[in-house]
């Protein structure tokens, strides 16, 4: 199983990146997919995440109406486009699959996903 994570960078407040996950290895479409992000010296956090169906999603508050996460099950891709970009964005990316349905009902534990990518770097300057 392999998820690969790209798409992070440096980029100036305000602007926008988009990231892409391509995983292989799992049957996708069973998948729940979630983005994590790391700041220096923070613990990995909940980002957004998004159902095996894609018809839920859910969000951190502090990223509701900048960034959107979406999935393309015929790329086994999943994206998370990342607007209006402020420097408390800043982090190492990572994106997670699990398997079916959370047991919790919330896509927010770490503890729910199965598989985790390498992470992505992405740098917003002020």
């Amino acid at each position: 199983v392999q998820l690969q994570a790209s798409g992070g960078g440096l980029v100036q407040a305000g602007g926008s990146l988009r990231l892409s996950c391509a995983a292989s290895g799992i049957s996708f479409g069973s998948y729940a997919l979630g983005w994590f992000r790391q700041a220096p010296g923070k613990e990995r956090e909940f980002v957004a995440a998004i159902s095996w169906s894609g018809v839920s999603t859910e969000y951190t508050d502090s990223v509701k109406g900048r960034f959107t996460i979406t999935r393309d099950n015929d790329k086994s891709t999943v994206y998370l486009r990342m607007n209006d970009l402020k420097p408390e964005d800043t982090a190492v990316y990572y994106c997670a699959a699990d398997y079916g349905v959370p047991a919790t009902g919330s896509y927010r534990g770490e503890l729910e996903y199965d598989y985790w990518g390498q992470g992505t770097l992405v740098t917003v300057s002020s």
